[in-house]
């Protein structure tokens, strides 16, 4: 199922208040630090008897690393620091296969290059999450671009869904392009 950027930015304002303005070419993010009770978020029925269940949110995230956006947690932080213990898989047997290994993306136009931590995505998903449906496993295999990940296919499968949002580029877009050196003069 695709989604566009407009549904994410929907998506991100209907879980908590976020207020985004840019002021040259830094966006400046100002986050008001509470979540909307489940009964109040517009994703929930209000009128579930099974919702007292639920922990709401503020409750549950509260007390955990803080982020300046998209749900406010820095989940990375917090699977380091233990304060979460994701499971990948409902099967006992699964075997957690951590790989620690950096790919860059260079085709990325004038952005900054990315830099692809496996290790952050394999401490939360087994290797099939990914390969080889959404990635094949082979370097420049897979021709991707923003307007792919906007509409909700490969990185934005996760990221603006449940992982951090889409307007923060530098996340991704975290190694800087570096100016080819001038070809030697001949004398």
């Amino acid at each position: 199922m695709k989604r566009c950027i407009a549904n994410h930015f929907l998506a991100v304002c209907a879980g908590l208040c976020i207020a985004q303005t840019t002021f040259g070419d830094e966006p400046v993010s100002e986050a008001i630090p509470f979540w909307l009770p489940l009964a109040q978020d517009e994703l929930h029925d209000p009128a579930d008897p099974a919702l007292n269940r639920l922990q709401n949110p503020s409750e549950a995230l509260s007390v955990l690393p803080r982020d300046g956006a998209g749900d406010q947690v820095n989940w990375v932080k917090a699977l380091d620091d233990s304060n979460i213990k994701p499971l990948i898989n409902i099967r006992s047997n699964t075997q957690v296969e951590v790989l620690d290994l950096d790919v860059l993306l260079r085709n990325t136009d004038e952005m900054g290059m990315v830099n692809f931590p496996h290790k952050q995505h394999t401490e939360w998903l087994i290797c099939s999450n990914c390969h080889e449906k959404i990635f094949k496993s082979k370097a420049g295999a897979t021709k991707f671009g923003m307007f792919d990940i906007l509409n909700g296919e490969y990185c934005g499968r996760c990221h603006g869904a449940v992982a951090f949002p889409l307007t923060e580029c530098n996340r991704c877009h975290n190694v800087p392009r570096t100016p080819t050196a001038a070809p030697a003069k001949a004398n």
